[in-house]
């Protein structure tokens, strides 16, 4: 007997029990389903919180304040004051072969009034440098320039969020705003750059000279600075960068050789591979869950072929009778387990891509089905259906022909 007679006489047996084998293949199904969709929707997470934060920039360097140590009482990261704007200049200029722009970030916040309109946003004092470092350029008007950024003046430029909060429709370039009581020019209005990884409004922001936050909005005589962004002029400088800015930074900081940092640094690459891997490990986990049905699903199959099996002894016997080998009966009783398992894995590759697709349009969740994903799940399908159907199989292909003959 043929490979396609076998097949062939495998399916008429399929669909001479359509409910039962759809039935059967029903656990195959939602298996392979859930699994293409947890992964199209895993898949599709990464790839947008990888864009997300590739908006911040992938080459940037983030350095903060670190621990302060004193009387023995050890504070917490960010209680060191000892980062300055000035860092940032001497970091400019003395790596230049590396870095191509900083800025300083001092961060504030405060109710923001417009006429009869309010609005409570995060202020952030930048320098000119901030639209290179960010990629992110005023859509309308101007960004500050270093005479403002020198003298201290009440000028800012609005994230989008905060134009649509304040402004109902005349541009609000050249309009006066005012920051805690306080009249400040805006100048521009920043690109709207939407929210990021965390689910933070990038565009619920007012930038304003670094230099204007410390005096007029913070009142403050000293330097320090909530952060430095640094921009590199490749990705691949990074680890050398890290590593220059450390070495400067400890020797502007006066650190003796044995002293911990004062600062630290990190960079988009530890928290796009962090964020990464975070996103794998849920859906390997979801995957396992999912991939659980597809065992009950194989089970379901490795019984049904064992009640076909003791319902078709007759059958069996009369097709040795006539010369039909035990591996002829082996390979039929597997073909139609596997086409069980296939049929059953195509219908679960569409509810899946139909299911993830549903989902994303629902809840604006970024799918992302890849053909290998796809295949793998197909081809597990049919691996399962081998697999549980090889020990019906091999029973019927050892029963004795008198034996089966004689079975009622």
């Amino acid at each position: 007997m043929n490979f396609f007679m076998i097949l062939k006489v495998a399916l008429r047996a399929i669909f001479r029990n359509k409910t039962r084998s759809l039935l059967t293949a029903l656990g195959i199904i939602v298996g392979i389903a859930a699994v293409i969709a947890v992964v199209a929707i895993g898949q599709g997470a990464q790839a947008m919180m990888i864009k997300e934060i590739s908006s911040i920039g992938n080459n940037i360097i983030m350095v903060f304040p670190g621990s302060r140590t004193q009387g023995g009482v050890h504070g917490g990261s960010g209680s060191s004051q000892t980062l300055t704007a000035e860092d940032g200049e001497n970091i400019a200029q003395d790596l230049a072969h590396l870095v191509r722009a900083v800025t300083p970030v001092v961060r504030t916040g405060s109710q923001v009034i417009y006429q009869e309109n309010n609005w409570s946003t995060q202020i952030q004092g930048v320098s000119v440098d901030y639209p290179e470092v960010r990629n992110w350029t005023a859509e309308d008007g101007v960004f500050f320039t270093e005479a403002d950024q020198r003298a201290g003046t009440r000028v800012c430029v609005l994230g989008a969020t905060v134009v649509d909060n304040l402004f109902t429709s005349a541009s609000p370039v050249g309009q006066t705003i005012r920051i805690r009581n306080m009249p400040f020019r805006v100048l521009g209005v920043m690109a709207r750059k939407g929210s990021n990884t965390m689910g933070h409004d990038q565009d619920d922001v007012i930038l304003v000279p670094f230099t204007t936050v410390k005096r007029v909005l913070q009142n403050s005589i000293f330097n320090n600075v909530n952060m430095l962004m640094i921009s590199l002029h490749s990705l691949d400088d990074i680890t050398a960068a890290k590593e220059e800015i450390g070495a400067l930074l400890r020797q502007r900081h006066k650190l003796a050789p044995q002293a911990p940092d004062d600062f630290n640094s990190i960079d988009m690459t530890e928290i796009t591979n962090t964020i990464g891997s975070m996103t794998k490990l849920m859906t390997l986990l979801l995957t396992v869950v999912a991939s659980i049905s597809l065992l009950v699903g194989g089970i379901g199959i490795m019984n049904i072929m064992l009640v076909s099996v003791t319902e078709r002894t007759r059958e069996i016997g009369l097709r040795m009778a006539i010369g039909a080998t035990p591996s002829d009966i082996l390979m039929q009783f597997i073909a139609e387990a596997m086409a069980l398992s296939i049929v059953g894995g195509l219908l679960g590759v569409l509810l899946g891509t139909g299911g993830a697709r549903l989902v994303g349009r629902l809840q604006q969740w970024p799918i992302l089905i890849t053909e290998s994903s796809v295949m793998v799940a197909f081809l597990f399908s049919a691996a399962v259906g081998m697999f549980f159907g090889f020990y019906p199989a091999l029973r019927a292909s050892r029963l004795n022909p008198i034996d089966c003959l004689r079975y009622e």
